[in-house]
């Protein structure tokens, strides 16, 4: 009898659960296991998604975006390289992230309290996906809101179907970031 009792708790839980929590959850790639020679390589930037505008404002400008990433010499270390058309002009960056062996998240380098996660995209139905968060704690003790908080969507072709940009914006809205930008993706990238 109190087997039964406890199945049908946990059954009635999950139903709770389920409808209180109906989010889709994407599955963390914890930067200290990833197996980074799989996410060598081209990436485009697709879309952005935040709580606030502020946090994507800066995507609002860009047409269209690149990304590589590549091993340095140095042992857990990734170099991403960036292109972005913004208007008429090309430009090029460099950030250097680091991958602790006793850390989830990767660090970049020159931001000390900034975090980025990954994230798969099977979650929205694309495993050529993966969902990058950036967070930064909130400025001060008294301010409860993190000083930064956006998910990025980067893709390994630029024509990613429209089902899975709304699958991700539909997740995110969800958990309550509706700020969003899709890059047009129109002129594409040309350096002289």
């Amino acid at each position: 009898m109190l087997n039964r009792l406890w199945s049908f708790l946990l059954y009635l839980y999950g139903l709770l659960y389920e409808a209180f929590v109906p989010c889709p959850v994407p599955d963390l790639l914890p930067a200290n296991s990833l197996n980074t020679e799989q996410y060598l390589g081209k990436w485009y930037f697709i879309a952005a998604v935040s709580h606030r505008e502020a946090d994507i404002q800066m995507f609002r400008a860009m047409d269209s975006s690149t990304f590589t990433v590549a091993e340095t010499s140095v042992n857990g270390t990734l170099l991403m390289t960036g292109a972005a058309r913004i208007g008429n002009k090309c430009l090029k960056q460099t950030w250097i992230y680091y991958i602790r062996p006793d850390s989830d998240y990767m660090a970049q380098e020159g931001r000390p309290v900034r975090r980025t996660l990954a994230w798969s995209g099977t979650s929205i139905n694309c495993p050529q996906c993966i969902i990058l968060q950036e967070i930064e704690p909130p400025l001060n003790e008294t301010e409860e809101e993190d000083a930064l908080s956006r998910h990025m969507l980067y893709a390994r072709q630029s024509d990613v179907a429209t089902e899975v940009v709304k699958a991700f914006q539909a997740a995110s809205t969800c958990n309550g970031m509706e700020a969003f930008v899709k890059l047009p993706q129109e002129k594409g990238l040309s350096f002289r």
